[in-house]
């Protein structure tokens, strides 16, 4: 009530005094020598929970660490992509863990490395910032990467394309009139017309034999 603390009370005595007030007794640390209960709107109290979790959880990515792997010889159309999928992981307030790892007679040159380490410092600068100098331990040089804060940090450029791909999309032709639906092909087809029955005459043949052609007419 109102944060005042009641002081220790019996069971009874508390559950009355919740009733009083239109509210409900409620436990919050069981494991405490006497427990320790709250009189408030349980309702309310339950909101105010999953309010306080939904904010803790927008702070979880930023505990979340994504690995790049990186190679003396990477290709730049390789270095491009690896580049931009760390811009996805930082610009969604994740640390990137990057490896640069040597292999054989790549160790006799690990200046190699450092400038590629180097190149993709500069590229993901706007989007966050090393937490240390890049280190060469054993075989590999790694660098961990951490988030600028949002009103420091560029957006996403692959949003930003995707945006701008979806807004300048051709409208269909067509679009928002009032057309008649098109024909398919069973409206396509004209219907086959009847040809007129032939008459047949009925009457026996000359011959007495009963012929379907012999009083056949043809018009």
């Amino acid at each position: 009530m109102d944060d005042k603390q009641l002081g220790v009370m019996p069971l009874t005595d508390a559950i009355n005094l919740a009733r009083q007030h239109g509210v409900d007794l409620v436990e919050i640390a069981a494991s405490a020598v006497p427990p320790v209960c709250r009189v408030v709107d349980f309702g309310k109290y339950r909101y105010e929970l999953a309010k306080k979790e939904k904010e803790s959880k927008k702070h979880q990515h930023a505990s979340t660490v994504k690995e790049v792997q990186l190679s003396p010889r990477i290709d730049p159309h390789d270095l491009g992509i690896k580049t931009a999928h760390a811009i996805d992981f930082l610009c969604e307030d994740m640390k990137v863990k990057v490896a640069l790892k040597f292999r054989g007679r790549e160790m006799a040159h690990t200046e190699v490395g450092f400038q590629v380490i180097t190149k993709f410092i500069e590229l993901i600068a706007p989007f966050g910032h090393p937490d240390f100098a890049p280190k060469l331990v054993g075989r590999a040089i790694n660098l961990m990467i951490s988030p600028l804060p949002r009103n420091k940090r560029a957006k996403n450029p692959r949003v930003i394309e995707e945006a701008g791909a979806s807004a300048n999309a051709p409208a269909k032709p067509g679009a928002g009139k009032n057309h008649p639906p098109e024909k398919t092909e069973a409206h396509k087809l004209e219907p086959v017309s009847q040809k007129p029955k032939v008459p047949v005459a009925e009457t026996p043949a000359a011959d007495g034999l009963n012929s379907a052609f012999a009083n056949l007419e043809i018009k």
